[in-house]
Parts: C-alpha cells; structure tokens; sequence
C-alpha cells in the first residue's frame, strides 16, 4: 500500500520519523513521501528521514503553542496553504492513501490535524486516513480533554480514525522518555508492516494481501485498530497450524493498539512468513475464529511472504468504536473538560467575590 505521510506536532513528527525509517530499512518502498509539520522548531530539528515545515511563525515564534490545542487549530488555518503547497511532489500518483499521523493529548497535533485531515479530502481523491496517538490515563487532565475534542472531530473528516492507545504498550517502571521510544517503535513496526503487504513480497504467496483490501476494511470508518503477534514457526507448514491460530488470538486479544477492542464492522487477517511455513489451514481457521470474536462478517485474509523464522499475525479492525475502551476513554476526556471548566469557573468567582476588598 503506497502511502503518503505526514507528521502533525511533536508525537506525530516522531511517529512518521520512525515509519519512514522503518520502510527506508526494510525496503518496502511503500512510504512515497514524508512531512512534518509543527510550530515548534526544536522538535523539527532532530529528524532526519522526513522533510520538515514550520507553522505559527508569526503567532509563537517556532516555540510551540503549549498544548493549546484551540491555538493549534488557528495556526493550522492560517498556514493551511503552505502546508499543502509543501505536499507537491510528495502525494504522487502512486499514492494510495494519505495518513495523518498526529498525538491527539497536545497542541499542534491535537488542534491541527482535523484542520489538515478536512482540507486534504477537499483536493484528494484518495482516502485520508488519521494515526492518533491517545494519551495515557496518566497523562494529565488537559491532554485527555485534548484527546477527546480532536478524535471527536476527526472521526467525522477522515474517511477512518487508526487509534493507539499509549496504555496498551505502556510497561510498568518505564521512564516516560522511554515509554515513548517503545511505543513508537512497536508503531512503526505494526503499521510499517500494514503498509509493506502486497507491496514488497519474498517469493509468491498463495493469497497475497494488496492495498485495496486494507482500504476496504477502513471503509466502514470510524475507528480502526492494529493487533500484531508472532512465534517461532516449525519448517513444516502442517505443524504451524496451531501456530498461525496462537499468534492470531495474541494479535487481537492481547497485542492490539486499542486494547479490548474486539467487535468491529470489517477485519483483516495478514499472516506472515515463509511461503512454505504458512499453514493454508491455519489461517482459514484463525479467519473463521476472527468472524465470531469481532461479530463481522466481512473478514478479509491473506499472506505476506517474507524471509523470516517466525510466523506473524496482524490484524486490522475497520469500525471499532463501539470498544469498550473508546467508550471509557471518551468519558474519561468529558470528566477532563468538565473538571477544566469548573475549576475556570472557579477562579472567576474567587475574583468577583464581594467579601474581597478592591486594591484600590
């Protein structure tokens, strides 16, 4: 799947970092262009794999908006053209999909994403996509409120919304720093990995997963999720039949970028490995086990053959946001906002108090 990216704020510069690099080192050949875009200058500074771009210039002098995420949505739409004229020539004609990747808890990201997500459907005709990093229960008040206005906003402009929890790769004792280089990783290997099928085959498959299968399990919109597990694989493929079954319940019931995120409208099963090591019965049978756990009949499958030891699984759920972890989240960001407006209000009544004297 031939993609274009582009980075929005400090996590989703990281994150398109990370997967340009991951596809530059493997190959793959499926990332076509990449930019990041930010207000903040010194975030920008360190990458090296994408192009970069300055916003708010004029407003906040390249220090960031400071997780104002109503600042970042205007500094969007004041740049809103220069940004889009820095996407020539890297949204070719080969490209299949545009994701905008952006960590929903801060300011440019947060606020600017939805703004760059609308105007891209207005010029594309091909989907664009969403990559939202959710920020974790520990992350502060004003990040989950963040979180919530953003992936509110931009389930209704891009045509589907990728979710990664930080929680759900988050390890007990880990520094935040990192936390983020972890979760970042296990990103751009998962969806490197979703991008690279059908793009860069070792040998012939005899289902070959290719883009339009992806695009359409991403069709039902809404919210998606990525699972991904492997095991050591037997040279015999009728051995790995329990295997390929194994790392396909670990994929969605324990290695999924949305955790307890099982029902969804559409799936898809891409298992991976040696042509020789993937057992055909195998994965009709994990396909079959994916219709009854996400309750979809429009379950999708099919390989990616790669020279390698292992025997993966990944899975991607189209129409995801009935989850019961969207759900919590979501209510967790409305305490967030409810909580931010009560104590703004209090802060005013404390000022307009009669019983405190005038200075002057």
């Amino acid at each position: 799947m031939k993609v274009a990216l582009i980075g929005v704020g400090q996590a989703g510069g990281n994150v398109t970092e990370r997967l340009a690099r991951f596809d530059a080192n493997m190959g793959y050949g499926a990332v076509q262009g990449a930019l990041a875009v930010n207000s903040a200058e010194a975030d920008l500074e360190s990458l090296e794999f994408v192009d970069t771009q300055l916003i708010g210039a004029d407003r906040v002098n390249g220090h960031g908006v400071g997780a104002d995420n109503e600042l970042g949505t205007e500094v969007m739409q004041s740049d809103i053209q220069q940004v889009l004229d820095g996407l020539d020539g890297r949204v070719t004609s080969k490209a299949e999909a545009i994701f905008v990747v952006a960590g929903l808890g801060g300011g440019t990201g947060s606020g600017g994403a939805p703004v760059l997500v609308h105007h891209l459907q207005q010029i594309y005709d091909i989907p664009v996509y969403a990559l939202g990093v959710l920020p974790g229960r520990n992350e502060g008040a004003l990040y989950q409120a963040n979180a919530g206005r953003s992936l509110k906003t931009l389930l209704r402009e891009a045509d589907s919304t990728l979710l990664i929890d930080n929680d759900a790769w988050h390890e007990q004792g880990e520094s935040v720093e990192g936390a983020f280089e972890r979760i970042n990783e296990k990103i751009a290997k998962r969806v490197g990995l979703l991008f690279a099928s059908g793009e860069a085959v070792e040998g012939v498959g005899e289902s070959v997963v290719d883009s339009s299968e992806v695009i359409n399990t991403l069709r039902a919109g809404g919210v998606a999720a990525l699972g991904y597990a492997t095991e050591i694989a037997s040279d015999d493929s009728s051995e790995n039949i329990n295997t390929a079954m194994t790392v396909s319940r670990q994929a969605l019931l324990t290695g999924t970028s949305l955790p307890e995120a099982t029902t969804a409208d559409s799936a898809l099963l891409v298992v991976a490995g040696r042509p020789d090591a993937i057992p055909r019965k195998g994965v009709e049978k994990a396909r079959h086990w994916l219709e009854d756990e996400t309750g979809s009949m429009q379950v999708r499958g099919g390989d990616f053959p790669i020279d390698s030891d292992r025997l993966g699984a990944l899975v991607l759920l189209g129409g995801a946001e009935r989850s019961d972890r969207v759900q919590s989240f979501m209510e967790r960001a409305r305490e967030a906002t409810e909580e931010a407006e009560s104590e703004s209000t209090d802060h005013a009544d404390q000022l307009t108090d009669d019983r405190l004297e005038n200075l002057f």
